[in-house]
């Protein structure tokens, strides 16, 4: 190499979709007519998180699939991350896992590709901003809707933020979910509901992912403040891990949503054949609690 002379940086992996898809549908479609039809059964709604590439690639399929099986309404996949920093240990360690599993964005595309061979369950990408960035986010975009994915929620990219750059703004036909928090004042809350769609994702607890022994005592209060200002689905998620806090969740909104108890469960079976299935097992009870609110 000659001096002055860099070393060229190989591209980037890009998903190419093996065929023309059949299953393309209107932003959020899939996610509203779910929870339509859980408003119409007067049933609660449930949301599992799980991370994408942990243990493997082939894992996160099996398990994605009997999840859709086991009853759940929305799957959240996580697009890993090596600095998460809305994330707690639990989490943070499967995107650790993924990681050094060779997961990349291109692969989390095609995981959706697959997943939709089988399975119309909703799913959306859960993501921070730098992973989609790096790879090309209009690019990114196009492969999710071309994918199968329905919507689309990036942990660190607030709404306004997202109007000062001109290619972040539109969500290419996935449905932006967004965020609000405990700290989220009314006035905050009015301007990032009207840019949501599918649903709303409402923090429960301030600071980072995890499990918890008790629910947060201003769930139902917050979520009547955030029905003020839009007639969005209200899943509340961080701290849910027990058939009883997902039916006193549900019964308070409209799903709860759990992750760090399942991924954590990830981690402890990971190595086992019966991994989707020991899964399954620990969320159909969540479901059918959440389904009784």
């Amino acid at each position: 190499m000659f001096r002055g002379e860099e070393k060229a940086t190989p591209p980037l992996p890009v998903f190419q979709p093996a065929t023309k898809p059949s299953h393309l549908v209107k932003t959020s479609q899939r996610i509203t007519e779910r929870f339509q039809k859980l408003a119409a059964a007067q049933e609660g709604g449930f949301v599992a998180y799980i991370t994408v590439g942990d243990p493997s690639l082939d894992a996160t399929l099996e398990i994605s699939l009997a999840l859709d099986k086991a009853g759940v309404d929305v799957l959240e996949l996580g697009i890993p991350f090596s600095d998460p920093l809305a994330d707690g240990p639990t989490i943070q360690a499967a995107a650790t896992r993924a990681l050094a599993s060779g997961t990349t964005v291109a692969r989390c595309l095609e995981l959706v590709a697959r997943i939709r061979e089988k399975s119309e369950i909703p799913i959306v990408f859960f993501t921070y901003l730098n992973p989609i960035y790096v790879y090309g986010f209009e690019k990114f975009l196009a492969g999710a809707v071309t994918a199968g994915a329905d919507g689309l929620l990036i942990l660190d990219l607030p709404p306004d933020e997202a109007k000062l750059n001109a290619d972040l703004v539109s969500a290419g036909g996935l449905a932006p979910i967004r965020l609000i928090a405990p700290t989220t004042p009314p006035e905050r809350m009015a301007a990032i509901t009207e840019t949501g769609e599918g649903f709303i994702y409402y923090v429960s607890r301030e600071g980072v992912t995890g499990e918890q022994t008790s629910l947060s005592d201003s769930i139902g209060e917050q979520v009547a403040e955030i029905r003020k200002y839009t007639k969005l689905p209200i899943a509340v998620g961080f701290g849910i891990s027990t058939p009883e806090q997902s039916r006193e969740v549900a019964r308070q909104s409209d799903a709860a949503v759990v992750g760090s108890a399942i991924v954590r469960r990830i981690a402890e079976h990971g190595g086992e054949p019966d991994l989707a299935a020991r899964i399954s097992a620990f969320v159909k009870p969540l479901v059918e609690a959440a389904r009784r609110r």
